[in-house]
């Protein structure tokens, strides 16, 4: 293995190892019964000092919700791309290799999604239906960011050749993950520590795919 691809699949180990130290601390610290129901939180005192500063806001709440169905028209804007790639050249194996693995990391996230929907490690500081749901980490933090990011890397392969395209969409990407994590926040409809581990999670799965990227390609070159 190259060293330029073993340093990212070093930086991918270290994120995850974090995420799962956080979400050990969550589990430990400072936890108290401030939630609905009485349903426990760790660092509790910070949560529960941050929550009542921003309180709730649904606007945003809704805001972040349409910017999160953008990341996934985004998704599959490039899902569409590679069934095009296939049909024209007839072989899976003659698709874009990033787009390969752009497909294997949304199966990831997918899964990462559904995992934190039935291991619960706490709820919303709000109820928004009728009952408790699950709130770390937040998913929608998670989703854009991990397909928005790796959108960007995407688009500097497909837009090279036109700047000004290219900046236009990265700029656009920049905002949604910006305004997402943000939003989010002061939505209230999540505790700070949700915010924190959906962005640590995803920072995480990106570089995974990175460093998948980055291996494969190394290999591709030596051939």
């Amino acid at each position: 293995m190259q060293k330029k691809s073993k340093k990212p699949i070093i930086i991918t180990g270290i994120l995850f190892l974090i995420f799962i130290f956080f979400t050990i601390m969550i589990k430990t610290i400072d936890v108290q019964p401030i939630g609905p129901e009485q349903s426990k939180i760790g660092f509790a005192t910070l949560n529960q000092f941050i929550f009542n500063s921003f309180g709730v806001n649904l606007l945003w709440y809704d805001i972040t919700d349409w910017l999160g169905i953008v990341a996934i028209v985004v998704a599959l804007g490039f899902a569409i791309l590679g069934l095009i790639q296939l049909i024209q050249r007839k072989s899976i194996w003659k698709i874009d290799l990033r787009i390969l693995l752009l497909g294997v990391f949304y199966f990831i996230v997918v899964v990462f999604y559904i995992f934190f929907e039935f291991v619960i490690i706490n709820y919303r500081p709000i109820i928004l239906s009728q009952s408790l749901e699950a709130s770390f980490p937040s998913s929608h933090t998670m989703i854009v960011i991990c397909i928005m990011v790796t959108a960007m890397s995407q688009f500097h392969y497909y837009l090279q050749d036109k700047k000004v395209c290219l900046w236009t969409v990265e700029i656009a990407s920049v905002l949604i993950i910006a305004v997402t994590v943000v939003g989010r926040l002061i939505s209230g409809v999540h505790w700070f520590t949700d915010i924190v581990a959906g962005v640590l999670l995803s920072s995480a799965l990106v570089t995974l795919y990175y460093s998948a990227l980055k291996y494969v390609e190394e290999k591709e070159n030596l051939k």
